[in-house]
């Protein structure tokens, strides 16, 4: 596939990186040479220097033959720009990132579809989302819902009171037949497990199940759900902004924020809620503000650091759930063997919804969820297509994939060695990163 990203910055670089990896034909377009040439001379990609807004600089890039355009510089206007002249020159489909939930109504669809943006993303919008979500499932590390929640895969970190530690999977699916632990995030490294392999303390393990199931694998993780009254929000960003939006109305929301002319914009955009202008780094703060009365502290500043070390400081106080916002990719594998709850990142929430478009489903239907070293991804089974030759234990699939679970006639079920999948089945596979476009085939 044909795309061309526009704008080098954290999120368009992070994509074209990922991107890369799955063998798809990426061009990069920036105004800025530094921020092309090491990608060019690290990833299996093509670079050009311009403004992604050039009549010229796009013909050069190939848009007119792309099949996917993405706008994702730092300014909505030039990405909605982008995506106008890209669709003119006959880009097949396009992708606008965008700061302004306004441009997300349906009532504005057309409207856009008629400049030439197929589609919007909003970073922000898709965090907030995923902390509401997090808010509901405190217990979970990460929660991905297929088809109104007929299958679910939860990610939870085992503790030290978990009934499973030590007990090999083999043995797990034994004993308890209604879930499926599809992959293991161990220190910085994601395993597709095997039979043989056994859970440690601190795993994080990735399990597919159904809704009627979740009380029986959160017992089993040793795990309680808390119910979130009261939320405290470190940065008045748009990430608080917009949760603040969401969610304002369900949870009893304090936002504290270090910059007084912030503060002062903030009632306006958050009604209902307290604002604080004060340091949320300091202990002696926090206790005044109620710290140890919350049950969720949210650390949305611009700093990795300082979200994850107020994490920590907020479970010292004994809140029972805190959610990092952690932007350096880097730092997601250290931060997620601390004791920290969710982690949001925005880069890989926007190659989530980037890889829905890729994929060859139905897009109202289909998901992905994009980790930092793992994508799980739902296909649609074709006619023909290879995964329906054979039962699954005597499928050659990769090794470093599993199929997790499936939904067949509005019912969702997870997948043993003798399931043979169908025409129309929708499958959830769980893969390490760059395998996607391999998996796709096997489906078509």
């Amino acid at each position: 596939m044909k795309i061309v990203i526009g704008g080098a910055g954290e999120v368009g670089s992070h994509l074209a990186k990922l991107l890369s990896r799955e063998n798809q034909d990426i061009m990069l377009v920036d105004k800025d040479y530094q921020k092309l040439a090491s990608l060019d001379a690290n990833y299996n990609l093509m670079t050009t220097v311009g403004n992604p807004t050039s009549f010229d600089v796009l013909r050069e890039a190939g848009a007119a033959k792309c099949d996917l355009f993405i706008a994702v510089t730092p300014y909505e206007t030039e990405n909605v720009t982008a995506c106008a002249i890209a669709k003119a020159l006959g880009a097949k489909k396009t992708v606008a990132r965008i700061d302004n939930y306004e441009y997300m109504r349906q009532e504005n669809e057309k409207f856009f579809e008629k400049i030439g943006v197929n589609h919007t993303i909003y970073p922000e919008y898709l965090a907030a989302l995923e902390i509401q979500s997090a808010l509901r499932h405190t217990w979970v590390r990460n929660w991905f819902e297929l088809h109104d929640g007929e299958l679910i895969l939860v990610g939870v970190k085992v503790r030290d009171n978990a009934s499973i530690i030590g007990m090999p999977l083999r043995e797990l699916t034994y004993s308890h037949h209604n879930f499926h632990v599809s992959a293991i995030k161990r220190r910085h490294e994601t395993l597709i497990p095997r039979g043989d392999d056994r859970i440690s303390f601190g795993d994080i393990l990735y399990f597919m199940t159904t809704s009627d199931h979740l009380d029986e694998l959160r017992d089993l993780c040793g795990k309680k759900q808390t119910k979130v009254h009261k939320v405290i929000i470190m940065g008045g960003g748009r990430i608080a902004i917009r949760l603040a939006n969401l969610a304002g109305d369900q949870y009893s929301i304090k936002i504290i924020d270090n910059d007084i002319e912030r503060c002062r914009r903030l009632p306006e955009k958050c009604q209902g809620c307290d604002i604080v202008c004060g340091d949320a780094r300091s202990n002696d703060f926090l206790v005044d503000e109620g710290i140890e009365d919350c049950d969720a502290f949210i650390a949305l500043t611009e700093s990795s650091e300082t979200n994850i070390l107020a994490c920590m400081t907020a479970k010292e106080f004994g809140v029972p759930k805190t959610i990092a916002e952690v932007e350096n990719i880097q730092f997601i594998s250290e931060a997620e063997g601390l004791n920290i709850g969710t982690i949001i990142n925005k880069k890989l929430l926007a190659s989530s919804k980037i890889f829905q478009y890729l994929l060859d489903t139905d897009e109202q239907n289909s998901k992905c969820m994009s980790l930092a070293d793992a994508e799980v991804a739902e296909f649609e089974v074709h006619a023909g297509s290879k995964v329906t030759k054979a039962q699954v234990k005597d499928l050659k699939l990769y090794r470093e994939m599993t199929i997790a679970g499936l939904v067949r006639n509005g019912k969702g079920m997870l997948v043993e060695g003798n399931t043979q999948l169908q025409e129309g089945d929708h499958v959830v596979v769980f893969s390490l990163s760059g395998l996607l476009h391999k998996i796709e085939k096997l489906f078509i």
